[in-house]
């Protein structure tokens, strides 16, 4: 009797264990998953100061910026899922880069103090990003991995844990920067 007892604890206890990591993985995505949402808010508040700066000198670029505007606006929206927050931040980072590529053909507007602490900002703010992206991406990787080990994925079935997808870049992302059309 006192063998089954024994037994039962031990058993008892790997199972307490192997619950408590699953559900300290799952956590943990989705603690990182929240301090990247507020680093892409950062980047948000910094959209309708830079649009503003913006408007007053690239009237030839309002189609650019009224669409960066309308994704802010999008983002913004609090019912939207982990993919959706997303797809909408890729099309933002893409709007956003085409916009200061744009910012080259304008002189005027890279020599005022406003804008060039815009952009300073927003590249440190993009930098951030990318620390909490690979942060998401090692953390949901983890998560994933012990979904599918043995015994934790027993365990995480009858949970009904699924995995989580990490971020992406799109392959225009990876594709190489054609420095000829930058000194145009």
């Amino acid at each position: 009797m006192e063998t089954f007892l024994i037994i039962g604890g031990a058993l008892l206890f790997i199972f307490i264990v192997l619950y408590n990591t699953l559900i300290s993985k799952k956590n943990q995505v989705d603690n990182i998953f929240a301090g990247l949402d507020a680093v892409l808010k950062k980047r948000y508040d910094l959209i309708p100061n830079l649009v503003a700066t913006l408007k007053e000198y690239m009237l030839h670029e309002a189609g650019t910026l009224e669409k960066i505007t309308s994704l802010r606006s999008q983002a913004l929206q609090p019912s939207l899922n982990a993919q959706e927050k997303m797809a909408l931040d890729k099309a933002l980072s893409s709007a956003l880069g085409s916009l200061m590529v744009t910012v080259e053909n304008y002189p005027i507007l890279k020599a005022n103090e406003n804008f060039l602490h815009l952009q300073h900002t927003l590249h440190e703010v993009e930098e951030q990003i990318s620390a909490a992206r690979r942060a998401y991406n090692q953390s949901v990787t983890d998560y994933n991995n012990a979904l599918e080990m043995f015994p934790t994925n027993v365990l995480a079935g009858f949970m009904h844990l699924e995995k989580k997808e990490v971020l992406r870049i799109d392959v225009t992302e990876r594709e190489n920067v054609n420095v000829k059309n930058l000194f145009r």
